[in-house]
């Protein structure tokens, strides 16, 4: 989908502004990966500390349902991750020479 946006850069020269947007992009990218990796992880934390130190049902529950969300967040940031990296890797490639 994203590849689709960015394919219009593949003809034009890309200028300085174009450049820094690029890197600026890179940062925010990684900085998304980084609250998502964040957030998984303070998911499956608590599920493990509710599993673990906890006597109530209800909270046993919750535990065994936050250690596959918090997994599963992971899996799903990293997809954006890779995603978005491979739209700018478009860009970037016709710049680099052949």
């Amino acid at each position: 989908m994203n590849e689709q946006l960015y394919t219009r850069f593949k003809n034009t020269d890309l200028i300085l502004r174009d450049e820094l947007a690029i890197d600026r992009t890179l940062l925010a990218n990684e900085n998304t990966l980084l609250a998502y990796m964040r957030s998984a992880l303070t998911l499956v934390i608590a599920g493990v500390t509710f599993i673990h130190f906890f006597a109530q049902s209800w909270l046993l529950w919750l535990g065994l349902v936050f250690v596959p969300l918090g997994i599963a967040l992971g899996i799903f940031g990293w997809w954006r991750f890779r995603r978005m990296q491979r739209s700018i890797e478009i860009i970037r490639s016709k710049q680099r020479p052949a």
